[in-house]
């Protein structure tokens, strides 16, 4: 529907939908501008998806990613090599650079693009509003945190947070991590090259002294979902087990993301005996290890992104912020099992608040005047737990989803080559 306001998304789009929103560090982007939701109390499942505003996958397509304002790992794009068409269509989202020799230069800007996306995201939805169909999630919020849209839609008993995230979508693989794929990897002989480096993004955030209305950063989600396939279960363990200690304990001031984590677990996956990772019943080794490794990135404020090793993730951090965080991890290591014991409670206590709103709403629920005095969240409550379910079910796999714009109740999904 947004694409059809003013045709300036792809007719022919496809979107990345990953399990888990942008506060659990599925994807490399800030989270300081980010407002506080709480499972059990604002949603109970969460998702990030990916939404290209344009999408570079013509080979020929020449495309001028300009990194030299930039820091490593981010670029300016601009589009003065695209035709005519596009320059016009995007001109209102983009800064302009005029040059001395006369000619100008148009540079796309993730600021731009993402209000110019948050304001037609809230024009589609005024309208699903006014005319509500039997089947629409219900709005039950809609934010702008940065260039990030949050939407919470109620379906069913169930609400489901969505961090919509405009990117620029590309096939093939940046020169600037080229020299990654000479190196001898964790995944190599368990998948292939070309799964790999299927395509990266340019997603909207800048390093810390870079321009904001110019810099993207990129990204390589669509590739670290092919390598969630080649790590172990009880790595998997340890690693949301870590995450679900330090998400609120290093929160403020900001400094380690979840993101941060999940690279720290790549590197270690490259680092280590691939038979030691396998082992099934070493996930409490693995949280401890992953622990340690994080102690030692902070005290050494080094962090290197796992696929372009030059770009250091945490050399902007203060060592006085550094030395707040070592000191609060040194208090974990020091008793992991009580802090993984309140973590837990803190998900316990999450399900039972999601539990008990969705009982009151069973209770309180009223049929529709389109229903047949049946339960008119029933369709909605199946399509959730479809959702949930090809998640949980299909780890590390992509997950795509086609959905007709004229016929929003007939969603299609597709897993890895699979149409369902």
């Amino acid at each position: 529907m947004v694409q059809k306001l003013d045709q300036k998304l792809p007719v022919a789009n496809e979107y990345l939908l990953l399990s888990g929103g942008v506060r659990e560090g599925v994807v490399d982007l800030d989270l300081d501008e980010l407002n506080v939701y709480a499972r059990g109390t604002d949603y109970d499942m969460d998702f990030t998806l990916l939404v290209p505003a344009l999408k570079l996958h013509d080979r020929n397509q020449p495309v001028t990613l300009d990194m030299r304002h930039s820091a490593l790992c981010h670029s300016w794009l601009s589009l003065r090599l695209f035709d005519e068409g596009t320059i016009s269509k995007w001109k209102d989202c983009c800064t302009i650079v005029d040059h001395i020799n006369g000619a100008t230069n148009y540079f796309f800007s993730p600021t731009k693009v993402a209000d110019w996306f948050y304001d037609s995201i809230s024009i589609v939805l005024s309208e699903i509003q006014k005319k509500p169909q039997r089947g629409m999630p219900k709005v039950e919020k809609v934010e702008k945190n940065g260039t990030i849209i949050s939407i919470i839609l109620g379906v069913g008993s169930s609400r489901m947070l969505y961090d919509i995230v405009p990117v620029v979508s590309f096939k093939g693989w940046p020169a600037v991590a080229q020299s990654w794929l000479m190196e001898n990897h964790f995944w190599d002989g368990k998948i292939t090259e070309e799964e790999v480096i299927s395509g990266f993004y340019l997603v909207p955030a800048c390093s810390h002294k870079g321009k904001k209305d110019n810099e993207w950063r990129l990204s390589f989600a669509r590739s670290e979902v092919q390598l969630k396939k080649c790590i172990s279960s009880s790595l998997m363990q340890a690693y949301q087990a870590c995450k679900a200690i330090i998400i609120k304990l290093l929160s403020r001031p900001k400094a380690i993301s979840p993101y941060h984590l999940r690279s720290m677990m790549l590197w270690a996956c490259d680092r280590l005996p691939a038979n030691y990772l396998a082992q099934e019943d070493y996930a409490a080794h693995f949280l401890l290890g992953l622990i340690d490794d994080l102690q030692h990135c902070l005290v050494n404020k080094m962090c290197p992104n796992y696929f372009i090793p030059q770009c250091n993730m945490l050399e902007h951090l203060s060592e006085e912020t550094v030395m707040l965080h070592a000191r609060k991890l040194s208090s974990v290591r020091s008793d992991p099992a009580e802090h993984l014991r309140t973590a837990i409670e803190h998900v316990k206590a999450a399900n039972r608040l999601t539990l008990e709103l969705q009982r009151r709403g069973s209770t309180t629920s009223i049929p529709s005047p389109q229903s047949d005095g049946g339960d008119p969240n029933q369709p909605d409550d199946r399509l959730a737990k479809k959702l949930q379910q090809l998640v949980t079910e299909n780890p590390g796999k992509s997950i795509s989803v086609f959905i007709n714009p004229d016929d929003v109740t007939r969603p299609h999904f597709r897993i890895d080559d699979k149409f369902f």
